[in-house]
């Protein structure tokens, strides 16, 4: 395997097949492809459909060696093509989850594939010692279609809000004419978040996140937080004070806050909050941006520009990936040795980026996202609105949630039993819908269709 999970394509005869650094059966790790497959990937090349008691088999082997970080659902993977996904007993999903809003193209995307093997076969990391041309290609386009003025690279989502954090914080201490290397001076560093919000679960992120549950077995957290309540600008106003504040970080649209979008009211007031106090204004668009909304960026609904906005989640269509996008005088401040990233902007990743980027930075392809958006919404209104336990459908383009006055963990799990996969967002009270954005209108209408028999099952009328 390469350095992210990607498998290395060998173009030579093998021994055998290795994992993990140990010989392994066939079985249990997949051979090196050979060079005939290096075509587009095709619903040809599936896996053999396997037993109930294979997938039991993974699934128990998954709770001996895997850290149980996570409530996964009873269900193993096999391969996907598009807004579908097959389990390995042959079970069809239609895929309304995206991996998190990750694969914005979908499975297996043709384009996606030969982008991927093409630069494999030339270069996959070499460090941030040297330059590349994948790297630059990308930020040339990342800049050139936003507002920002320069780019830092990094992995995840977590990782480019840590980065923006750093870059706030240090560009408080310049802007406040201390010298920032110095240990005996201080200046503003606060910084605030909303309630709802996520941005991450490293120690940085995880502070200015809003789910205590995440953060309580980790205390004591960063210093210097504050918190005010989203689309209140009176309770921003309360908490952004000139002198102490550093950034201001808010999501243009909640994700699993609950698919709230904020309000123009808000994030213009939030804006001049900011200027008046001398503070950044950050746009985490790890889920609402490239694309999803409808928009290229998220806060392009609302014609207000950060300062600051982090990316990730889409940015390579499921391989690792987040960004840092900054205005120039923020920029200015940053120093060689200041921040860095062993694997970040590698040109495997960047050189699929930009294939992503591509796609989705298309007018027609935007189009087509706030109409297929416009029809999951008014299809969900159509076969659940009526169910008493729906008190509300909403969201912009393919980023839709369902608020529930239950939990909707049920919902979604006998969703998935009739083969749609959906997420939970908010409390646990709202099924969150986060597609491919190449989803069809007719996996769409199943899904609704779906999704309203699933309520129906579970808390009938």
């Amino acid at each position: 395997m390469g350095k992210f999970g990607v498998m290395v394509l060998a173009m030579k005869p093998q021994r055998a097949a290795r994992c993990g650094g140990s010989r392994t059966s066939r079985s249990t790790c997949v051979a090196p492809l050979a060079a005939a497959t290096l075509n587009r990937p095709s619903s040809s090349a599936a896996p053999a459909t396997q037993s109930a008691d294979h997938a039991k088999a993974v699934i128990s082997d998954e709770q001996k060696y895997v850290l149980q970080t996570y409530a996964r659902a009873p269900v193993v993977i096999a391969h996907g093509k598009g807004a579908k996904m097959w389990d390995v007993e042959g079970k069809e999903y239609i895929d309304m989850a995206a991996g998190i809003a990750v694969n914005a193209l979908g499975h297996s995307d043709s384009q996606w594939f030969a982008a991927l093997v093409e630069q494999a076969q030339k270069l996959a990391h070499t460090s941030n010692l040297y330059h590349t041309q994948p790297q630059v290609e990308l930020a040339k386009r990342l800049v050139e279609n936003s507002f920002a003025d320069k780019v830092f690279f990094c992995n995840t989502g977590t990782e480019a809000n840590e980065g923006a954090i750093k870059f706030a914080r240090k560009w408080a201490r310049v802007r406040a004419g201390i010298d920032p290397y110095s240990a005996e001076e201080s200046a503003p560093y606060e910084l605030v978040s909303f309630t709802s919000c996520f941005h991450g679960r490293t120690m940085g992120a995880l502070a200015l996140t809003y789910k205590e549950q995440y953060k309580t077995p980790f205390y004591p957290m960063m210093p210097g937080h504050r918190l005010a309540e989203y689309n209140n600008l009176d309770s921003a106003r309360a908490v952004i004070e000139k002198g102490k504040t550093a950034a201001v970080f808010v999501e243009p649209v909640q994700g699993e806050g609950g698919i709230t979008p904020s309000t123009l009211a808000f994030l213009k007031g939030l804006r001049e909050l900011c200027d008046e106090a001398g503070a950044l204004l950050v746009f985490d668009e790890v889920q609402c941006g490239l694309g999803r909304t409808g928009k290229l960026w998220g806060h392009e609904l609302y014609g207000v520009h950060p300062d600051i906005m982090t990316l990730a989640k889409p940015l390579a269509g499921g391989l690792p990936i987040g960004a840092v996008l900054l205005k120039q005088h923020v920029a200015d401040v940053m120093k060689p040795g200041d921040h860095g990233s062993t694997f970040a902007g590698n040109p495997l990743v960047c050189h699929v980026a930009c294939s992503v980027f591509d796609t989705i930075n298309k007018p027609t392809f935007l189009t087509a996202v706030e109409q297929k958006g416009h029809r999951l919404r008014e299809g969900l209104k159509r076969t659940m609105g009526a169910n008493p336990h729906v008190k509300e459908v909403r969201g912009v383009g393919l980023l839709v949630g369902v608020q529930l006055d239950m939990m909707a963990g049920p919902v979604v799990d006998a969703a998935r039993d009739m083969g749609v996969m959906a997420i939970t967002a908010g409390k646990g009270d709202v099924i969150r819908l986060v597609p491919p954005l190449v989803v069809t209108d007719a996996e769409i209408d199943k899904a609704c269709e779906v999704l309203g028999a699933a309520i129906a099952k579970v808390a009938p009328k």
